[in-house]
This record gives C-alpha cells, sequence and structure tokens, in this order.
C-alpha cells in the first residue's frame, strides 16, 4: 500500500491544485486519443480496442519507470496530478457566483436551465466526479502506486471522450465505456458510504442502493443518490441533451426544487472529506 504517497498527493492537490505551469497528463492522454481517432478512427469494437491498447501502453512506458524513482515526495507530486479534489470542489462553488460556468462542467443542454436545473446539475457533478476524480484516483494509487493510478486516469479519460452510445462511439467506444464501468464499480460504491457516513446518514445505504441502481450508468447513480438522500433532495429527473429530452428517473426522496443552499451544504461535505483522508492516510503509514 502507497499511503505515503498518496497523502502527500492529496495534500498536495488541495493546497495547490493544478500546476499551470505544466502540461496536464490527462491533457496529454486527451491529445493522444483525439490524434487515434483522426488517424485510424473507424467504428468498429476492434478499432476502439486499439485505442484502449496503445494508450494504455503509452502510459505504461512512461509512469513505470518513473514509479520505480525510491523518493515519495517526487513521486507524490507527480501523483497529486492524477487527483482533482481541489479543482472540482472549486468548480462546483464557482456556479454559485456564476451560473453560466456549469456548461463546463456538464454534457447536458444548459441554455434553458432553470436555476434549480443549475443547482441541481452541480450537485449531481460535485457527487458523481467525487468518485471520478478523489475516491477511484486514491483507490488505485493505495492499491498499485503510481502505475495504478495513472492507467485509471486513462481509462476514465477513454471514456470521457469516447464511451458514449452515439452514432459514431457505439462500437468504437465500447471497450473504453465497459472498461470505465469495471474500473469505477467498486470506488463509486465506496464514495456512496464515505457520502453517508460524512453526513450521518448511513442508515440511507439500503435506499441509495436502491436509487443507485436506477442510474443507467452502473455507478454514477450510487454517489448522486447518496448525496440527495443526505441532503433531503430528489435529484435526476427529465434533462436534455444534444437536443433531446431524456427520461432519467430520479435520485432521492426529497424536494425537487433545488436552491443556492443546498449546492452550500453539499459542498460542507469537503472538510468533513479532507479530515477524513488525511486520518486514514496517516494511520496507513504508521500502521
Amino acid at each position: 500500500m502507497f499511503f505515503d504517497i498518496a497523502l502527500i498527493a492529496y495534500i498536495i492537490d488541495r493546497l495547490f491544485g493544478e500546476f499551470p505551469f505544466i502540461r496536464h497528463p490527462v491533457v496529454l492522454m486527451g491529445d493522444f486519443i483525439t490524434a487515434f481517432q483522426k488517424k485510424f478512427y473507424s467504428d468498429t469494437i476492434m478499432r476502439g480496442f486499439w485505442l484502449v491498447f496503445w494508450l494504455l501502453a503509452c502510459v505504461l512506458a512512461v509512469v513505470y519507470p518513473i514509479s520505480l524513482i525510491g523518493n515519495p515526495w517526487l513521486l507524490g507530486i507527480i501523483a497529486s496530478s492524477g487527483i482533482a479534489s481541489k479543482m472540482l470542489y472549486e468548480s462546483v462553488r464557482n456556479v454559485l457566483s456564476k451560473p453560466e460556468s456549469i456548461r463546463f462542467l456538464v454534457s447536458r443542454d444548459i441554455e434553458n436551465l432553470t436555476p434549480s436545473e443549475i443547482n441541481k446539475a452541480a450537485i449531481e457533478t460535485y457527487a458523481e466526479n467525487l468518485s471520478d476524480g478523489v475516491i477511484a484516483p486514491l483507490f488505485y494509487l493505495l492499491l498499485f502506486g503510481l502505475v495504478g493510478l495513472f492507467v485509471y486516469k486513462a481509462v476514465n479519460t477513454l471514456d470521457s471522450m469516447v464511451g458514449y452510445r452515439n452514432e459514431k462511439y457505439e462500437k468504437f467506444g465500447k471497450v473504453s465505456a465497459r472498461l470505465d464501468d469495471i474500473a469505477n464499480y467498486i470506488p463509486s460504491r465506496i464514495t456512496a458510504v464515505i457520502i453517508l457516513a460524512l453526513f450521518g446518514r448511513l442508515g440511507k445505504i439500503r435506499q441509495t442502493w436502491h436509487y443507485g441502481a436506477l442510474h443507467e450508468s452502473p455507478n454514477a447513480g450510487y454517489p448522486i443518490s447518496a448525496m440527495a438522500l443526505s441532503l433531503n433532495l430528489s435529484l435526476g429527473g427529465a434533462t436534455s441533451y444534444f437536443g433531446k429530452m431524456k427520461d432519467k428517473p430520479y435520485f432521492g426522496e426529497g424536494k425537487k426544487e433545488i436552491t443556492s443552499s443546498d449546492v452550500r451544504n453539499a459542498l460542507q461535505l469537503q472538510w468533513r472529506l479532507d479530515t477524513l483522508v488525511i486520518i486514514l492516510l496517516t494511520l496507513g503509514i504508521i500502521v
């Protein structure tokens, strides 16, 4: 277990966030995916498999030699670029003062969103990305070190760019989407339990599993449902994507009119999460 590297990485990310003077590893992965598509795209499962294969091969070729460095501080600094806790928190908080900034956080149509729908989108994004951007990276960093962290980030980036069920990516993105589903299966559920625990709502775990299973994603519904049940909200519902209304189920049992106060209440999770993560990682080093 790589508790020391994970602790350094988490603290550095919370203090400094992304380093503006270097090209972010996820951006580099995105550049590779874009270049591969331009040269080799074909809407077949096999071509999508080769995209996954070559990106992961490149990540391993770069990261594995670096992981052999024995300095935990250097590895922690590098690993911090794979954790997005500070960026996620600040991006969601920014929606409170600049509602139009929600366009940078969601894929849904935002032109006609009401204030309530903007607030709902911000909370859903915060809950879902606590898993993808914080808990899952820490999970794989702890289990497999730097290699595990960046292999996960590669899989997650693949899914975010090509893992869509549409005319262009139905087959080409299938391997990426399925691999991301597998990679996030455990972290998404851990995230849901953490949300419930930090809000003192572990008694809602059965309802969380019920509502979480309603989501079309095998993973995203669990942290969203945990957040909804913790804050007495109903998230989800009909949402417009690319000009078409999608009849999504509701997650939770509370009010459907979401206010800015609800977003602030959701963000209260952050300092509790910081405390929990730092304590657990410190105990892991000591023990």
